[in-house]
């Protein structure tokens, strides 16, 4: 509503909300309801009240872009890791209802996949190296603004309900 009433309308949302879990590593019966919820709302929830929000706006003005942030996790299991792993895979799963729920109203809804990108030097350094990266090194925050930028421009008008990886070849080399 606020975004509304600032600039009379909404073309563009990009979902990106995140958090790990202090849950790692733990047995699935030790998880307490607490971390469950934490993780599905923050990483999941969040994302699908946001569309819901924005939808209707988009719908009546025949147009919209919606840009999901995923995970690799998305696409694949890890072991002792459920919240982080179901939510983003989750969030893949909503970019495709939304996408074709609403491609009759030009709303694009698409997901971007991002691999690791390191937010502090300790998670840098752990990567360095290729060992979990085939091109030898974690992503940076300035290789994903320009994907973002472009799903939301007229250059992807025909790309609705996909999933762009940007990973270092982490998922077509199955490691992580």
């Amino acid at each position: 509503d606020a975004a509304i009433k600032e600039f009379g309308r909404i073309d563009i949302l990009v979902n990106n909300a995140g958090i790990g879990d202090d849950s790692l590593g733990k047995h699935i019966e030790q998880i307490t309801d607490e971390e469950w919820h934490r993780g599905i709302d923050t990483n999941l929830s969040s994302q699908f009240y946001a569309c819901r929000a924005v939808a209707p706006h988009m719908v009546r003005q025949n147009h919209g872009k919606i840009i999901n942030v995923a995970s690799g996790y998305g696409l694949r299991g890890g072991k002792h890791n459920y919240m982080y792993t179901c939510s983003k895979g989750g969030v893949i799963q909503l970019t495709r209802s939304v996408a074709l729920t609403y491609a009759q109203n030009n709303i694009q809804t698409n997901c971007i996949v991002p691999g690791v990108f390191p937010h502090n030097e300790e998670m840098r350094r752990f990567f360095k190296g290729g060992k979990f990266i085939p091109i030898g090194r974690p992503g940076d925050d300035a290789e994903i603004a320009p994907l973002a930028i472009f799903l939301a421009s007229e250059l992807s008008d025909h790309m609705n309900g996909e999933l762009v990886v940007i990973d270092g070849g982490g998922v077509a080399g199955g490691d992580r």
